[in-house]
């Protein structure tokens, strides 16, 4: 009797110790760590039609495994579980990345991410990923999540795998450390004469990446783009940009991929 009884106790445990860990693992936020060692493997600096960037070697990312898990993992993810804004943040800046490599290791070789595209609907518009259950695209994910949260930093942590882009950090976006990354890759962009930012303080012309015209209203309510920018740039230049009416003149963009 007492042995019937232990063992129904035993059951009990066992299956409350099954419901909390079931609960948790809902609960918990998504592990980028095989994230993290895909890009230490696989992205190194590189000269790409003569500017140095961080390549993605897609050939061998495409056939590692883990990589490929990545996404069985997104899809099935419960989106519940970022509760913060900083964690949605970081959350989908690192999916937006891993989905914009599939895109072109799914159709590799290309030579530019826009050629995974049709006549009928580009790269941006076609089904990227599934996550949390519902097939993203770029665009989505971009444009209708990321936008909205008014952070002016995600253009230059968003990777669209060009070589004009800018360069993948070379770790994945972390909650704990995300505004120190945000920060960092911002000034890395600009120190890139490039394509982040040359500026001609003779000629009162500063040449900026597409990207700051493409999304300029993003930057409006931080001051303007030249305003906002000049905080991550030296203390000389920021000088020239806070006293000089400067000319804006974009650079063209290089749509090759982002690596080999």
């Amino acid at each position: 009797m007492r042995d019937k009884k232990f063992n129904r106790r035993l059951q009990s445990v066992v299956l409350g110790i099954f419901l909390v860990l079931g609960v948790n693992s809902n609960s918990e936020a998504f592990d980028f760590s095989d994230w993290d060692r895909l890009i230490k493997k696989y992205v190194a600096p590189k000269a790409v039609d003569g500017i140095l960037i961080n390549a993605i070697d897609y050939p061998n990312l495409k056939k590692d495994p883990i990589f490929l898990s990545l996404a069985s993992r997104l899809s099935s993810y419960t989106l519940e579980s970022l509760e913060s804004e900083q964690s949605k943040l970081t959350f989908w800046i690192n999916v937006y990345n891993i989905l914009a490599a599939k895109m072109i290791t799914d159709h590799y070789p290309i030579e530019s991410i826009k050629d995974a595209g049709s006549l009928f609907k580009s790269v941006w518009k076609q089904p990227a990923g599934k996550v949390g259950g519902k097939e993203r695209t770029l665009n989505d994910i971009e444009h209708e999540i990321l936008r909205k949260m008014n952070e002016p930093r995600i253009h230059v942590a968003i990777v669209c795998a060009s070589v004009s882009c800018p360069d993948l950090h070379l770790e994945a976006y972390t909650v704990e450390k995300l505004n120190e990354q945000l920060d960092d890759q911002m000034e890395k962009f600009l120190q890139s004469r490039q394509k982040g930012m040359k500026l001609d303080g003779k000629k009162n012309r500063v040449y900026l990446s597409s990207i700051f015209n493409w999304f300029k209203e993003d930057f409006e309510s931080k001051g303007g783009v030249l305003k906002y920018i000049s905080q991550y740039v030296s203390a000389e230049k920021k000088k020239v940009m806070n006293h000089s009416k400067l000319e804006i003149i974009y650079m063209d963009y290089n749509w090759n991929i982002n690596g080999r």
